[in-house]
Parts: C-alpha cells; sequence; structure tokens
C-alpha cells in the first residue's frame, strides 16, 4: 500500500489551499526551471525511462507518444492539448485535480511542452464543470502574475488556453476534440494522419489527459528510479482511483498500480456494502471496460496489464462495484442507453449497433428476450467492434461482451418460453 510520503497528489480531497501558495507549499512550481534546463531531449528521456503510462483510459507509453512529435518546429507551431472533458462514467478524478491543485496540472503542461518544442497549450474542459473551470482560470491568472506562464515563463514563453467543451462525449476522442477546438462539429477523424503530424490547425499536436501530466514534474523531482519503485513492471507509479457504487464511502484515492482490488475497496471506500462475500461484479475502469465477476476480484490486481489479461482494462481507473442487490442486465441496459445517445453517428456499425444493443437488452432486461436474441446481442457487439473510425465502438460494445461473458446464464434466463399452439378447428 502506498506511503503518505510518496503521494503525488496531497489535495486530492481538497482540505488545503489551491491556490499557487498552496500549491508552492506542496512543492508544485518549485525549481521548475531546474527540470526543464537540460532540453527537450533529455525530459523526453526521463520520461520514458520512467515507463509512465497514459491515465486517461488507453495506458499508451506518455514517453513514446512525445517522441512521436516532429523535432523541427518549421513554420508550423506545435500544439499540447489538454483533455479535461471527463465523461466516462464511474470516472470523476480530473476534475478533483481541477478543483483542487490545478497548478499542478499548469506545471506539468509547462514541463510537456518543453519535451515536445510547445509554446501554447489548450486545455479543453468539460462544460458541466463550473467550478474547476472557475479555479483553473484563477490558477492561470495567478501563474501569469508570477512569471511562470507567459512570455517569461521557465524555458521561455509559453502559455495556456482553456476551451469549454459542450456536453458531447464523443469530444472525449482526441480528433473529435481537435475539431471541436477548431470550431467545427466534434466528429472523429479517420487516421493516418495522425495528430503528431498533422492535428489542431493542421499543425504538429500532443493530446494528454490531467492525471497523466500532472505527475511529470514530480517524476522529474524525485527521480524515474523513485517511481518505478512504485507499483510493477511495465505498470509504474501511482494512479488515482475513484471508487464508487455499492461500496460504504464513494471516493477518489491515489495508490500504487497494481494495488489488489480486495484492499483498495477496504481500506479507502469502507468495503462492499454488506460485506465482501456479498460481491457480485465490478467495472475495473469506467462504463467502457468489460465486468468482471467477484470469482475473478478475490485475487484481482489493479494494473494495466493484469486487468488485459482478464479481457478487461483499468481504463480511466474508475471502479463501479455491483453487490447481488444488483441487477447487471439492467446495469449494462443503462450503460447501452449512454453509448446510443451519445454516438456521433458517423459509422453505420455504431450508429445502428448502439441502438440496436439497447432495444435488445430492454427487452431482456424486462425478462421479454426472444429466442436467439442472446447470441444476437454478441453478434452485434463483434460486429460494431473494430469497424469504427474511433474506440467508441469498442466502449459500446465491450460491456455487452463482459456481461455476456461472465453472466451468460443470467441473461438467458431473461428469455421468455415460446410455445408452439397448434390452432384447434
Amino acid at each position: 500500500m502506498l506511503a503518505d510520503s510518496d503521494r503525488v497528489f496531497r489535495n486530492l480531497n481538497g482540505a488545503d489551499d489551491w491556490r499557487l501558495k498552496g500549491a508552492r507549499d506542496r512543492g508544485t512550481w518549485i525549481n521548475t526551471a531546474e527540470l526543464v534546463k537540460d532540453g527537450r531531449e533529455a525530459i523526453l528521456e526521463r520520461v520514458k525511462a520512467s515507463e509512465l503510462r497514459g491515465r486517461g483510459g488507453a495506458g499508451f507509453p506518455t514517453g513514446l507518444k512525445w517522441s512521436f512529435m516532429p523535432k523541427e518546429v518549421g513554420d508550423r507551431p506545435h500544439y499540447l492539448v489538454v483533455n479535461a472533458d471527463e465523461s466516462e462514467p464511474g470516472s470523476c478524478k480530473d476534475r478533483e485535480i481541477l478543483r483542487n491543485d490545478p497548478h499542478m496540472l499548469l506545471e506539468g503542461s509547462l514541463v510537456a511542452a518543453r519535451a515536445m518544442g510547445v509554446a501554447r497549450a489548450y486545455i479543453y474542459i468539460r462544460g458541466e464543470y463550473w467550478e474547476p473551470l472557475e479555479r483553473l482560470d484563477a490558477a492561470i491568472s495567478e501563474a501569469r502574475d508570477a512569471g511562470l506562464l507567459g512570455d517569461d515563463a521557465p524555458g521561455g514563453a509559453f502559455d495556456v488556453e482553456v476551451t469549454r467543451g459542450a456536453g458531447a462525449y464523443i469530444c472525449g476522442e482526441e480528433t473529435a476534440m481537435l475539431e471541436s477546438l477548431e470550431g467545427k462539429k466534434g466528429l472523429p477523424r479517420l487516421k493516418p494522419p495522425f495528430p503528431a503530424g498533422v492535428g489542431l490547425w493542421g499543425c504538429p499536436t500532443t493530446v494528454n489527459n490531467v492525471e497523466t501530466l500532472a505527475v511529470v514534474p514530480t517524476i522529474l523531482r524525485r527521480g524515474v528510479e523513485w517511481w518505478r519503485g512504485l507499483g510493477l513492471p511495465k505498470n509504474t507509479g501511482t494512479k488515482i482511483y475513484s471508487l464508487s457504487g455499492s461500496v460504504e464511502r464513494p471516493c477518489n484515492v491515489e495508490e500504487e498500480l497494481g494495488v489488489p482490488l480486495r484492499d483498495l475497496l477496504e481500506k479507502y471506500a469502507g468495503g462492499v456494502c454488506g460485506g465482501w462475500e456479498n460481491l457480485q461484479a465490478i467495472v475495473p475502469g469506467g462504463s467502457s471496460m468489460p465486468m468482471l465477476p467477484k470469482s475473478v476480484c478475490d485475487d484481482l490486481t489493479m494494473d494495466f496489464d493484469t486487468l488485459a489479461s482478464h479481457r478487461s482494462g483499468l481504463g480511466t481507473g474508475g471502479v463501479i462495484v455491483m453487490d447481488n442487490s444488483v441487477d447487471v442486465i439492467e446495469a449494462v441496459r443503462r450503460f447501452s442507453h449512454f453509448y446510443m445517445h451519445e454516438s456521433c453517428g458517423q459509422c453505420t456499425p455504431c450508429r445502428e449497433g448502439c441502438g440496436w444493443i439497447y432495444r435488445v437488452l430492454s427487452r431482456l432486461a424486462a425478462g421479454e428476450g426472444e429466442g436467439d436474441e442472446v447470441d444476437l446481442l454478441w453478434t452485434i457487439t463483434k460486429q460494431i467492434e473494430g469497424h469504427t473510425i474511433c474506440a467508441f465502438g469498442e466502449a459500446a460494445a465491450w460491456p455487452v461482451q463482459g456481461l455476456l461473458r461472465h453472466f451468460r446464464g443470467e441473461v438467458e434466463s431473461r428469455v421468455k418460453e415460446v410455445t408452439d399452439v397448434k390452432e384447434v378447428a
């Protein structure tokens, strides 16, 4: 379990001052010029060596992603876009960073900018996050007044601009976010080209999650070996987990990657309602990740690779707990309604399939499933998965696949009996 001295986020729950003075007391914006003085390649190599993986869902190596940016700026400026459009059901971590420690994100954005030759960053924030937005704006003003952003920023000119989203889940996908930033309808782009080559306004662009950027300065200050000493091989460091659902005390908590699920829930969330034996299933990383039954959860550790080995994923770290009082079919039906509503409609498999999934699940949840609809449901998910421009198709399909993989018997029990009745002349 994580020692308090190793915590990166020291004001996650808002007990202390969120402004510049409080941030500096906790170590943010201290000797930032020293962190970036060795230049682009040195920063990049240290981040690569840390094996930091993106905390926004995919878990892609951060240093490798940064290295895709062209080495020469040339006539095209380079941009950093911060994904603060936290819309994944079950995930509520980035808003607490923005609300309670916004300067961590600003300093992390500056360090990332120095590693990629960036002079301007855009923070795309979820439109419903009003208090986090107000505090983020205030923090930007404080940083500018203190010479930490703007023309006198450590390492050279660098500034940040904030843009509010309009409530579209699809704009959490990086290319849809870039379209929205350009003032267009937020629709995912075909890849290639990738944003690192052709991104915002046709310029090289990297998109990173709030939590990913916020931890980078601490890694550089305390050292790569310290960071790699936390967590597991290839799953290094700490992670914020959002614990919700059938737990006694829903919360956000920072812990090491690879922490046992049971320890995580019992130490921080008061355990499963009714005790561990009352656990039915969990969704380990926000609603788009396939659920896992208790039989898997007993010995489960919370890291990218372990969850992948169980055909699920860490995602955003949003752990949704379901005890035995939860109707898992109804839960996934509600997830499917969300994805049906949020589909941008650009790809036929997603546009048609999400509605089809929802309607079939609605019949099953009501005990009105017919004939071969259980097999049909699986087939629909496979016709969506891997057949869309972006990963929204997988997000819509995977919760259903997890349900059928582990609770097929429960689903089949909702198929009504059909009896052939001969008409009597």
